[in-house]
């Protein structure tokens, strides 16, 4: 994680000077207010990370004389087929059409259909516990 809070740390960097020379030049302040308001957004984030990077132990990524094969083994469980994401992607379009045209109505049925799609998202894999 040290890897990717140095990246933010670089982002946040640049949206600062950004904002300071954008507050010089233009004067315009939904910019300036948009430049500083995005660096403090890198610095959240590049900031979480760096605190959780000292809770994990190091990874490959981290470590600048690893080899391709340190990294090698399981990454994780990926489903194979699951039709959740597509029914998510449908309710999240569809919250945004009714936030876009402002249809309360359609909002919260895209709001219970979304909900719905994430938990079949989340619990698509999970099993009760045996009965006995």
């Amino acid at each position: 994680m040290k890897v990717e809070s140095r990246i933010f740390d670089v982002i946040t960097a640049f949206f600062f000077i950004a904002a300071i020379a954008y507050t010089f030049i233009a004067k315009e302040p939904v910019g300036i207010a948009a430049l500083f308001l995005t660096g403090g957004l890198g610095l959240i984030i590049g900031t979480y990370f760096r605190f959780v990077s000292r809770r994990l132990e190091s990874r490959p990524e981290d470590n600048p004389l690893a080899e391709v094969s340190d990294g090698a083994g399981d990454v994780g469980f990926f489903s194979p087929g699951s039709y959740w994401p597509i029914g998510l992607a449908g309710a999240a379009a569809l919250v945004a059409i009714a936030l876009a045209f402002f249809y309360i109505w359609l909002l919260v049925i895209g709001a219970v259909l979304l909900f719905i799609a994430v938990g079949g998202l989340v619990f698509e894999y999970h099993i009760r516990p045996a009965e006995h």
